[in-house]
């Protein structure tokens, strides 16, 4: 009998959150790049959106300014769009698959964000250099300030 192994939780970045916006305005928040650039990344950074064709196969490339004044461009492809429902994008250099899928629960909304690595190792690298880890959790505390700003 051969054996598959389940490695995903050794190379994955895993947040969940209930949102307190319906799933029409966190929608608009996270396709719209008027919305995304306001409230995208670890705190202090703030970005360029050049292009975000949220559709299969669309091209996402931004810029993200870091407060150590360095700027970090940022390629994605989209890959899998269910309007209301889940947003797929591949992120190139460092290679990852994102994953953020949606519930509507009355006037709020429960989202799942993970980031998949190809192999362990990658994932460390990206937590070690980058913060990846940390800089997730800020991303999802900024897009629930934005909300509530959008809420009023």
């Amino acid at each position: 009998m051969e054996k598959v192994a389940n490695d995903v939780a050794e190379r994955e970045l895993r947040i969940e959150r209930m949102l307190n916006a319906p799933i029409e305005l966190v929608w608009e928040v996270w396709t719209d790049p008027e919305h995304i650039k306001n409230w995208w990344g670890p705190n202090g950074f703030a970005n360029t959106i050049h292009k975000m064709d949220v559709e299969e196969g669309g091209d996402w490339l931004l810029t993200m300014h870091g407060p150590d004044g360095r700027n970090y461009a940022n390629k994605s492809i989209f890959k899998e769009i269910v309007t209301h429902k889940r947003i797929v994008y591949q992120h190139f250099n460092p290679n990852f698959i994102t994953t953020v899928e949606f519930e509507p629960q009355e006037d709020k909304t429960f989202m799942k964000w993970q980031m998949l690595f190809d192999t362990r190792e990658l994932y460390e690298t990206v937590v070690k250099t980058f913060g990846a880890d940390k800089g997730i959790r800020e991303n999802v505390a900024k897009l629930e300030i934005y909300l509530k700003q959008k809420m009023k």
